[in-house]
């Protein structure tokens, strides 16, 4: 799933390369079976119960990658920007908190404020479908950022596109009235600036962040 994108990371803030075959130092959160039978609509009003599903079966499907389970970042892309569409799911209770992200400028070219295409190719500039695992932080253009590793064959040029999650003043909410919808980012998962360190609190490393459209 990670084949082609071994690289050097830092991870738990210590300098070594990082590969997809690399053991987890420690074994996932499990996912309380209760969390499962929870109605959807009824547990996470805030996004398609549809999504939610693909997002947990990805999940799932992803096993071992995604270190902790407990709480996974769902990016509803069928939403317009100005709109909260990142959800942070509490897995075990249905509890989420959404926030402003912005999507690709090569997804939306037309600045619309829709996504209309992803893409996985170098020097896009769009938003990459699939599930991503957060991995370290760093300082750079954007501030702190944080690295994602691409789990999918959609995806997979993630590190190889610098994809992170970071803040930025074009996705802060006064953009909304004042544009009707955000800016666009190069790719990444690019949110508010306030709301960065609440999203960093809610995800840290080894969490999964699903991106699709319903």
């Amino acid at each position: 799933m990670l084949s082609g994108i071994a690289a050097a990371v830092t991870l738990a803030g210590a300098s070594r390369r990082w590969s997809a075959t690399d053991p987890l130092p420690v074994e996932p959160t499990p996912v309380p079976p209760a969390a499962r039978a929870v109605p959807m609509a009824a547990a996470v009003p805030a996004a398609e119960p549809a999504l939610v599903r693909e997002a947990l079966a990805a999940l799932d499907r992803h096993g071992r990658m995604v270190r902790h389970r407990d709480r996974i970042a769902i990016a509803d892309f069928s939403v317009a920007s100005a709109k909260p569409r990142f959800h942070i799911l509490d897995v075990a209770s249905g509890k989420m908190t959404s926030f402003l992200v912005a999507h690709g400028s090569g997804s939306d070219p037309g600045h619309t404020g829709y996504l209309h295409k992803f893409s996985n190719v170098p020097d896009s500039n769009a938003s990459s479908q699939g599930a991503f695992v957060t991995a370290d932080y760093y300082v750079g253009k954007h501030g702190r950022s944080q690295r994602l590793l691409g789990l999918d064959a959609s995806n997979s040029n993630a590190l190889e596109r610098a994809i992170v999650v970071h803040g930025a003043w074009y996705a802060n909410a006064d953009m909304i009235p004042a544009h009707g919808k955000l800016g666009r980012s190069q790719g990444c998962f690019a949110v508010g600036e306030r709301d960065l360190p609440k999203v960093f609190d809610h995800l840290g490393q080894g969490r999964m962040i699903f991106a699709a459209r319903a």
